[in-house]
Parts: structure tokens; C-alpha cells; sequence
């Protein structure tokens, strides 16, 4: 069986695409080590922290669940639902099969670095997590959508400043996050009793 030359002709271009793509995903982590950032290292650094193993979202959905009524307590389990879809994903499935290195960072200590995971690089599970809980809120309390998300943005560009993710990572990862979420929010709506 022969290929298309259309076909075979793709392979070269994609290779090209995908080696391009790295170049500048690499050139960006770059631009956001090398920029001076005083005023937002610590905030950023605190955010990245706190967001390690989901203690922010679980210190919103526990507050969601016992302030918010069964509203609140439908959107605290909608959006941990969610998180656990988007960590299965991208600890399971995803960083096994790209195992792509974390970056490199100059050894010296920075204000803005945390510790470096042991894990993979992509796709970013911070990313995942956050967008995944705000997606899984938002379905149950919309107003609260806007909010979440500005926060999971925060947390994504945080594991970049941070030093242990590519831009990539968490573009991925933020995506993996939105697509659990979604597809949790599908799924609370089949099962629920009308």
C-alpha cells in the first residue's frame, strides 16, 4: 500500500510545525525568566503554592459547601468531580505518554521559584486543576464563573513564572482542565434526578 503524496509530503511540514512551536514555547518560558519582576514574584510564588495538590480549590469548594446552601454544595462537588476528570487525565494519561523534561532554570535561588516537581512537564496539572474546578463552578453558580477563572489564569502563568513550566504546559493543561470540566458538568446533568 502506497501513501499519497500529499500525505507523505504533511509528515515533513508537521515536523516543522511541531520543532517551530517548541522554539518559540521555549523562547517565551525565556522572556518570562529573564523579565524583572519584583512586585509579582512573591504573590505569584504564594498563588503557585497554594495551589499545590488543589488546597485552593478545596479551601473554595469547603467554603462554597457549608456557606453557599445546596447551590454551593452542588458546585463544591461539581468542580471537585471536575479536578479529579482533569488530574486522572493529565497524571494517568497525558505526562506518561509526552514526558516532556521540565525546564531548565539557573541554579541560584530565585523569589519566584518553588520547588521544582519531580513529575513531567506537560501538560501542566496546576493548569488542569484550576480550570477544571472554575468550569465545574461556573456550570452550577455562573457568577462566580468569571472570578475562577481570572484565578485559574493567575495559577496557570504562575508555574511559568515560577520556573517549572513551559507556556505550552499550561496552555495544555488549562485545556485538559476546561474539557474535564465540561465534560463533568455533562455528566452531573444525565444522572441528576429531575
Amino acid at each position: 500500500m502506497t501513501s499519497s503524496p500529499e500525505a507523505s509530503s504533511s509528515f515533513p511540514r508537521l515536523r516543522a510545525s511541531l520543532r517551530e512551536l517548541s522554539l518559540l514555547d521555549r523562547a517565551l518560558y525565556v522572556a518570562v525568566a529573564e523579565s524583572e519582576t519584583p512586585t509579582l514574584d512573591a504573590g505569584l510564588r504564594r498563588l503557585s503554592l497554594a495551589a499545590d495538590k488543589s488546597k485552593l480549590w478545596f479551601g473554595v469548594a469547603t467554603a462554597m459547601a457549608l456557606l453557599g446552601g445546596p447551590e454551593g454544595r452542588r458546585a463544591a462537588v461539581t468542580g471537585l468531580g471536575s479536578i479529579a476528570l482533569a488530574s486522572a487525565s493529565t497524571n494517568l494519561l497525558a505526562k506518561p505518554l509526552a514526558r516532556r523534561r521540565r525546564p531548565g532554570r539557573a541554579e541560584e535561588a530565585h523569589p519566584r521559584h518553588v520547588p521544582m516537581p519531580l513529575s513531567t512537564s506537560f501538560p501542566s496539572g496546576h493548569s488542569a486543576s484550576a480550570f477544571a474546578f472554575a468550569e465545574g463552578v461556573s456550570a452550577v453558580v455562573p457568577w462566580a464563573g468569571p472570578g475562577l477563572r481570572l484565578v485559574a489564569t493567575a495559577v496557570a502563568e504562575s508555574r511559568v513564572h515560577a520556573g517549572v513550566h513551559y507556556p505550552g504546559d499550561v496552555v495544555a493543561g488549562s485545556l485538559i482542565g476546561m474539557t474535564s470540566g465540561e465534560a463533568v458538568v455533562m455528566l452531573v446533568e444525565r444522572v441528576r434526578p429531575r
